[in-house]
């Protein structure tokens, strides 16, 4: 009797022991895997927070004449990246090839007016809004038969191929001619190697305050306004958190006020 008392005591603390050690490693495992989904926690261990832009669409990310990055939209992200406590690392890339970079793990972020849309919500988190635009409809100065958004059914329309604009320009019965963005769409336009484009209204309006003598106009507005926000991949949760904090008490402090009206003469927040 005494044997098998102590057998089986012998038993039981062997399966205590084994059961102790499987709780030790499941919480061991538990904890690297919460860090490593904590991207917020990964970028200030970093020290950097990497950016994905073009640097080639005015006002929002281009080179100033100088050649440095600038617009509306690095200088909203580098204050963002300030108030984290870290260094803003931005890294150029064609729109097409953006949202590829993101998937890859190469940007934390993209900064570039990446318009808020439920097909990319499905796949990708974003900020708040941090600026509401609309879509206007941009034809060479001499083309006198397009004066609205029907017109331009099987008309050459000059996009970046996976924008919201080309998707707009589709939804009118245009063919897109694939651009790299903003300003190679304004060439083609300009020598009437297409024969319109469909883009921001801010974009258009200053590049046409730099160049007023442009040979482009501004012929329609759509009626629907689209807001913009930083994309992340899914599961960003900590950093999208982090940077809504930012953008929120940007505009309470009046930084993000300063910023808008430096690009726009005015607050566009609203």
């Amino acid at each position: 009797m005494k044997k098998i008392l102590l057998r089986s005591l012998f038993f039981l603390m062997a399966a205590s022991i084994l059961l102790l050690a499987a709780c030790g490693n499941q919480q061991s495992q538990e904890k690297p895997n919460k860090q490593a989904n904590d991207l917020l926690a990964q970028v200030k261990k970093s020290g950097e927070l990497r950016i994905g832009t073009e640097g080639i669409y005015p006002p929002f990310t281009f080179h100033d004449k100088s050649g440095k990055l600038t617009g509306f939209d690095v200088d909203l992200a580098r204050e963002v990246a300030k108030r984290l406590g870290v260094k803003p690392v931005f890294m150029e890339t064609q729109w097409d090839a953006m949202f590829a970079g993101l998937d890859a793990k190469r940007f934390d972020m993209i900064a570039n007016e990446v318009g808020i849309r439920p097909d990319r919500q499905q796949k990708y988190d974003f900020s708040d809004p941090y600026i509401t635009s609309m879509a206007v409809l941009v034809v060479h100065k001499d083309n006198k038969k397009v004066s609205k958004f029907e017109d331009i059914k099987g008309l050459k329309a000059a996009q970046s191929m996976t924008s919201n604009f080309a998707d707009l320009a589709r939804s009118y019965g245009a063919q897109i001619v694939g651009v790299e963005g903003f300003n190679q769409a304004i060439e083609l336009l300009s020598s009437k190697r297409a024969d319109v484009t469909i883009n921001d209204n801010l974009s258009v309006l200053d590049y046409l305050r730099q160049k007023p003598d442009a040979p482009i106009k501004i012929v329609a507005k759509h009626s629907d306004a689209s807001q913009s926000g930083f994309m992340f991949r899914k599961g960003s949760d900590t950093l999208v958190e982090a940077v809504n904090k930012a953008l929120e008490d940007m505009k309470k402090d009046g930084t993000y006020a300063k910023i808008s009206k430096k690009w726009f003469g005015e607050d566009v927040s609203k």
